[in-house]
């Protein structure tokens, strides 16, 4: 499973999750880290990931849209970053079920 986390989230995220979530991204590291949201979803889609994210922006429009791509919603406001890793790794069963299925368009994590 490859997650892209969106520019609210920070970029040392991915190294971090690697072993749970290998070849995921960072918007910077693809170019996106200025890009509208309409480009970061359909480069998720066109790329295989999920879309993790603290902006309900991309909650509602995976309402509209439906999968691909699906989206991970952090409802933590204004967290560090370890609680942002610590939500990952500690949903991880939760998000692979997710991941599982096809109809699911979003996961709310907080």
């Amino acid at each position: 499973m490859k997650l892209l986390l969106d520019q609210n989230l920070a970029p040392r995220l991915v190294a971090a999750l690697a072993a749970l979530y290998p070849d995921s991204k960072h918007v910077r590291d693809v170019g996106l880290a200025a890009a509208n949201d309409d480009d970061v979803w359909r480069y998720a889609a066109a790329g295989g990931f999920t879309i993790v994210s603290k902006d309900a922006d991309f909650h509602e429009r995976s309402f509209v849209l439906g999968p691909p791509p699906k989206v991970i919603w952090i409802r933590r406001g204004n967290c560090s970053t370890t609680e942002v890793l610590t939500l990952l790794e500690n949903a991880h069963a939760a998000i692979i079920l997710f991941e599982a299925e096809p109809g699911a368009s979003f996961l709310a994590l907080g």
